[in-house]
């Protein structure tokens, strides 16, 4: 059904096998700093309708793979499909961000959520197909979701939030309520990406992006948790071929050690951690992806190549069981010059065969 791969570099290295060079790629990598992303935008009018219709999506996927050597490309899609599938009401206001028509924040509310019909997000699906098609082995291809905890985040504040005071404080007062919704949010989404890997995903990501927020304790038990519950539920193997899955906590490094022991094959880190450090705890326990800050991208091109190097030489010469996947510790800005892509991009694939040359 789809082409042999030719480019296995990225799921070598979440698996801690030998490559020839460290595997990058960009989270958003598909996204608002391409210019021809935003006209593919202005024609599907809205982001949910580039999201929503299956030609689009798989276009500005393959976008940044035309303009970068990347090593793996990445589904694009919004991780709050999956609270719309509940009914919530999704939406994207410019300037904004997402906002929910309905939120969950009472008894009611939380009674009336269940595990939605995947049907309803079989767009996402047939995206990961033709995606997969259209990249005809070039590179894996990685789903993803939010993670439980992230997802009640939106669901119970409506949108985006700075203090999440409401999700906080029902998580406080009401500890049940709470449980009851990331029950629920962790059986849909290791439906959701297990689907995702039926329809055709390489790897899976779970982005645990406000796990950080939580106090020491609360993050164990409302957090790390349901992560643990997804990836126990998501498929390691489809059709005999080993799926790899990846954690990232943004601003999880205090709890690296637990997270590292949460089911994952790789373990995603903020650019707040020590690469060298975060490998030596976690020995050959799991892989590790990261940490590049998103803004040195906006320093001059010398500047981006010696942060790159800065991070492959923290990490260190790969050794057996080891493995390390390059990445930005969050999502890239809207605003990064591409040409600070090409440059990291470049520098990444160069100095990690220099690395392994010096073995």
């Amino acid at each position: 059904m789809f082409a042999p791969l030719q480019n296995d570099s990225f799921l070598r290295a979440c698996l801690r096998q030998p490559t020839e060079h460290t595997p990058v790629w960009l989270m958003r990598q598909a996204g608002r700093y391409l210019p021809e992303y935003r006209a593919t935008r202005e024609k599907a009018g809205s982001f949910m309708g580039l999201a929503t219709h299956v030609d689009f999506a798989t276009e500005v996927t393959l976008q940044p793979l035309e303009r970068f050597p990347l090593d793996a490309a990445i589904l694009f899609s919004d991780i709050l499909t999956v609270p719309d599938a509940m009914g919530l009401g999704l939406s994207f206001q410019q300037g904004e961000g997402p906002k929910f028509a309905k939120v969950v924040r009472d008894e009611a509310a939380v009674a009336a959520l269940e595990v939605p019909d995947l049907d309803k997000l079989r767009y996402v699906f047939d995206a990961v197909t033709s995606i997969r098609r259209a990249l005809n082995g070039r590179v894996p291809l990685i789903g993803f979701s939010g993670s439980p905890w992230t997802l009640a985040c939106y669901m119970v504040e409506g949108g985006g939030s700075d203090d999440y005071r409401l999700v906080k404080s029902l998580m406080y007062a009401r500890p049940d309520l709470m449980h009851r919704i990331l029950d629920v949010n962790a059986r849909a989404v290791a439906a959701y990406l297990n689907a995702q890997i039926e329809a055709g995903a390489q790897a899976v990501m779970v982005f645990d992006s406000w796990g950080g927020v939580l106090a020491d304790g609360a993050f164990q038990e409302f957090s790390l948790r349901y992560s643990r519950q997804v990836l126990a539920a998501v498929k390691t193997e489809h059709e005999g071929v080993r799926i790899p899955r990846i954690l990232f906590t943004k601003g999880g490094g205090l709890w690296l050690d637990e997270i590292a022991d949460a089911g994952a094959d790789v373990v995603g880190l903020d650019w707040t951690m020590n690469l060298g450090q975060a490998r030596a705890r976690v020995g050959n326990r799991v892989a590790l992806q990261g940490n590049l800050d998103p803004n040195v991208l906006f320093a001059p091109p010398e500047a981006v190549r010696a942060q790159a190097r800065a991070v492959l030489d923290s990490f260190g010469p790969p050794a057996a069981g080891s493995g390390h996947i390059f990445n930005l510790g969050h999502g890239i800005s809207q605003f990064t010059p591409p040409d600070s892509v090409t440059a990291l991009v470049d520098e990444v694939h160069s100095h990690s065969r220099r690395l392994r040359a010096s073995l």
